[in-house]
């Protein structure tokens, strides 16, 4: 007697169905197993016969083979323990199987819960039944209960299919998943479909008609899931259709039949009627139906003063129509098409066509996109259009709410708006614009919010302040700041123990200063301590004073009285 068989990791991934019905020894690692991939076993074993409780260890077995001598893991008693073995698999077309069982003590079968074989004694020798059943087609399920009492333990249980032609009458199900793939280059028509899970699979056989004709061909019998077969090139229309055969002789009827075509080499009519007209986005050709046409193939000549262009193929369509929005303005290109059939044969070429290219206002920007920059603004990107090609494109031109805001270079497609307020919502658009200053429409919208804080201009440095008699006198350092609009002054009193300010002036910023000042004479001096506070404001409005940041200011004590009336 031998305890639970071990198999290795490698081997315990593989599962596999032998001819015969009965399955490849895998067994699943307990500590991995959970459930189990038919048709492999789910095994339990339990610490008593009557299969109650939880179970002390659940893996996978293949194969329902087994003796052991005391307890056959670790949990168990030696003696008065069960194990179950159950799992669902697919049948296929069913038919007559034979079960076969032997135990030493108890074992008892169960086909879709009804009880089949019932040997449930305690013994002293092994006792062993085969019982012949029928088990329809599709899936259903087997459950193997086995018990041992006392003593040795040994099971073993085999389900086959009868196989005897006087036995079997059950066709097989017809092969699922045919496909066939026709090489016009070969001739070589490739035949696959999915593998039957009949149990009594002897092979398969491949048949073969032409369209219209009810006789079907045997090509070939194979155990193989696949067939290339070389039909008569003819440029007729074939079917194809798979049959599976069993051990018994039985043929399933045929699968779905698949259809090919052998090549057919006489090239399709010429196009006709082919006319070239010059339009937004590029040229646009129109052509006549060719019967029995699949596809069919542009060819373009650049026509110049000197001629001699190589004529090249510049588009592959299944219509009659076509845009080449590959072409340059101002210049003059012949067009020609050829029809093409499914076996790939390729007419001469149509008549010439035409044209003369005009300039057009480029395309809009596509992709446009805007988000927000920390401590910059708003930055914009865009791509431009691909049809038709640009090649005197020149310049792109960004809108902020419908206003121009700046025009960059045509190489350039992002652009940073630094000139927006804090926490405000903008839309942009973006044109293109060509060398002879054609402006495209504008593009689709792009809405961003700008960033809430870090747009606004540098706390101002170096801020002094005195009281020069009745005359508040500041200086401060200007910003370095391209787009500082102004310097506002605020003066601050205490009031309740906090500091309120009021806007009391600007100061508007020269090209070149450095240094600035503000003078003003207090006329109602309050004889207390005030602040006098300068932040730069940029075009935007954006100012640390307004926006809550740090801002610069000094402390003077006004004083008591003011100037005197003169």
């Amino acid at each position: 007697m031998n305890p639970a068989r071990r198999v290795t990791a490698a081997a315990a991934t593989t599962v596999a169905l032998a001819t015969a019905g009965t399955l490849l020894t895998t067994v699943t690692p307990a500590s991995a197993a959970v459930t189990c991939t038919s048709p492999v076993f789910k095994r339990q074993f339990f610490a008593n016969t009557s299969f109650s409780g939880t179970a002390k260890k659940t893996d996978c077995d293949s194969a329902i083979d087994q003796s052991w001598t005391g307890a056959p893991i670790t949990g168990l008693p030696k003696d008065n323990f069960g194990v179950r073995w159950s799992v669902a698999r697919d049948f296929g077309s069913g038919g007559p199987f034979t079960l076969t069982a032997s135990a030493l003590d108890g074992i008892r079968v169960y086909v879709d819960g009804t009880r089949k074989i019932d040997l449930w004694k305690n013994t002293s020798t092994t006792v062993t039944k085969s019982l012949n059943v029928t088990i329809p087609s599709g899936t259903h399920t087997l459950r193997v209960d086995y018990v041992n009492w006392t003593g040795s333990a040994k099971v073993k249980f085999t389900y086959t299919p009868r196989t005897t032609a006087s036995v079997d009458k059950t066709k097989p199900l017809a092969p699922t998943g045919a496909k066939a793939i026709y090489d016009t280059t070969t001739g070589k028509a490739k035949l696959t479909w999915t593998a039957s899970k009949e149990m009594d699979l002897s092979g398969y056989r491949v048949y073969r008609r032409l369209k219209g004709s009810s006789t079907w061909k045997k090509l070939t019998t194979t155990t193989a899931t696949s067939y290339t077969d070389v039909p008569p090139a003819t440029g007729e229309s074939y079917y194809y259709e798979i049959r599976a055969v069993d051990k018994a002789g039985n043929e399933s009827t045929g699968s779905t039949d698949q259809p090919i075509t052998t090549p057919d080499r006489t090239a399709p009519a010429i196009p006709t009627g082919l006319a070239a007209t010059d339009s937004q986005p590029g040229v646009r050709l129109i052509w006549k139906t060719v019967p029995g046409a699949t596809r069919y193939v542009v060819y373009r000549r650049w026509d110049d003063d000197g001629g001699g262009n190589p004529v090249v193929q510049v588009g592959k369509v299944t219509s009659t129509s076509w845009v080449d929005s590959t072409v340059k303005e101002r210049l003059y290109y012949s067009y020609w098409v050829a029809s093409v059939d499914a076996a790939g044969n390729t007419s001469a070429k149509s008549a010439r066509a035409y044209v003369a290219r005009d300039d057009w206002a480029p395309s809009a920007p596509v992709a446009v996109e805007a988000n927000p920059t920390a401590g910059s603004g708003i930055t914009v990107t865009w791509k431009a259009s691909s049809a038709p090609v640009a090649s005197d494109l020149s310049a792109f031109r960004i809108y902020r709410d419908g206003r121009l805001v700046d025009e960059v270079g045509s190489r350039q497609t992002s652009y940073t708006d630094t000139n927006v307020r804090h926490s405000r919502s903008y839309a942009y658009t973006v044109t293109a614009v060509d060398t002879q200053g054609q402006e495209s429409a504008v593009s689709a919208p792009a809405t961003a919010v700008a960033p809430a804080t870090g747009l606004a201009p540098a706390a101002v440095s170096g801020l002094r302040g005195v009281m020069d008699e009745y005359d508040i006198v500041l200086r401060w350092q200007a910003n370095t700041e391209e787009d500082v609009a102004a310097y506002v002054v605020y003066r601050g009193q205490l009031v309740d123990g906090a500091w309120v300010y009021e806007e009391w002036d600007e100061v508007m910023p020269w090209w070149g200063d450095e240094t600035l000042s503000y003078s003003h004479e207090v006329w109602d001096p309050t004889g207390q301590d005030v602040r006098w506070a300068v932040a730069a404001r940029d075009h935007a409005g954006n100012s640390l004073f307004t926006d809550g940041g740090a801002f610069s200011y000094v402390t003077v004590t006004e004083p008591v009285t003011g100037p005197p009336d003169e």
